[in-house]
């Protein structure tokens, strides 16, 4: 009887080992009985008068930030990637926003001539010099807009994208135009503009505006031409960026993957590659937004819900910063990160 007892304890002991060998990675990576030690987070400022801002786009020449903001309770009711689509609780105030580190002045901007369908919802932006004179920006916006009819619980929101004109210093936001088509601007959620403003890439992050996921894509729209789907068969598609060069960086929120896109002759996008960060949201509590690439060429990505870490370098992964609960509070949930390389400032927020 000993003998059996020890023969079966002896085979728990191997199914546990390996049990533990194959999931400690896991658990580690997740911070289980593991020192989470903060990064880069020696000198930081906070600024709580910009609340829930989605996306952080800097201009490079000015060192001037730009900021898509709402409110902490409109993001809780109204976020159609999270299938939050209560608009009785959507903010009518959401604001684009300029911070000025060398002043620390921050200044929000007014839209002007923008049609008046309901107030706007902001999400992804992008920020664009005009190719004829850099002194004006054209600024994209994700507005997810409350549907004319039905309920939006069950149609989703009326998504386009905005464009906007501004000169540099200026506090206005001159409405342009909207791309829009029902078939193509599904669930949009950051964008990438033209420097002529005639055109944009931008993810949906669904197949559909509700339900459960399904598949993601990249769309493209033109003033001219209309808009079409430039790359199709992704998954959780959240951040885009365009490259020094005409490559697209797209990455899935859920599994952390990079996928690496070349713009052809039609706009459309070809399959180059898929880069991995490690930031599966599934096996490590964390997962992957929006993207942005410096001055050198470096893609950052910002890594929420867990450790709040940031990544730079395309295949040379390393981490720069990571917050900790508790000290300064930066980093924690973020879900836009923007480097200015000239300066040596690391900007980061969060919905």
């Amino acid at each position: 009887m000993s003998r059996m007892l020890s023969s079966v304890a002896a085979l728990l002991l191997a199914i546990f080992v390996g049990l533990y060998l194959r999931i400690s990675p896991i658990l580690n990576a997740a911070g289980v009985w593991r020192t989470v030690e903060a990064v880069g987070d020696g000198d930081c400022k906070t600024f709580p008068q910009l609340q829930a801002c989605e996306k952080v786009v800097l201009h490079q020449p000015t060192g001037l930030v730009y900021l898509a903001c709402s409110t902490l309770h409109s993001r809780s009711q109204w976020t159609p990637v999270l299938d939050r689509l209560n608009a009785a609780g959507m903010s009518e105030t959401d604001y684009v926003a300029t911070y000025d580190p060398k002043t620390d002045a921050i200044n929000r901007l007014q839209f002007s001539g923008l049609p008046s369908r309901g107030p706007i919802s902001l999400h992804g932006m992008d920020v664009v010099a005009s190719s004829e004179d850099p002194s004006i920006l054209y600024v994209y916006l994700v507005n997810h807009r409350k549907p004319e009819t039905g309920d939006p619980r069950k149609v989703g929101a009326d998504s386009v994208i905005e464009l906007f004109k501004t000169q540099i210093g200026s506090n206005t936001l001159e409405h342009v135009r909207a791309f829009q088509d029902l078939s193509v601007v599904v669930t949009p959620n950051d964008v990438v503009g033209s420097p002529d403003g005639k055109s944009c890439h931008f993810t949906n992050d669904h197949g559909q505006k509700t339900g459960l996921p399904s598949d993601a894509s990249v769309g493209f729209c033109d003033v001219d031409e209309g808009c079409k789907f430039a790359y199709t068969g992704l998954h959780a598609s959240n951040g885009i960026v365009k490259g020094l060069n005409d490559t697209f960086y797209v990455v899935d929120c859920l599994l952390g993957d990079i996928t690496v896109l070349e713009n052809q002759f039609d706009n459309t996008l070809a399959l180059i590659e898929v880069i991995s960060t490690g930031q599966e949201l599934i096996l490590y509590g964390r997962s992957s937004d929006n993207l942005a690439i410096d001055a050198n060429g470096a893609l950052w990505v910002a890594a929420n819900r867990g450790l709040g870490s940031f990544y730079g370098e395309k295949y040379n992964v390393d981490k720069v910063y990571r917050g900790i609960r508790g000290r300064w509070r930066t980093g924690i949930g973020s879900t836009s990160a923007v480097y200015d390389a000239e300066r040596g400032l690391l900007f980061m927020h969060g919905v």
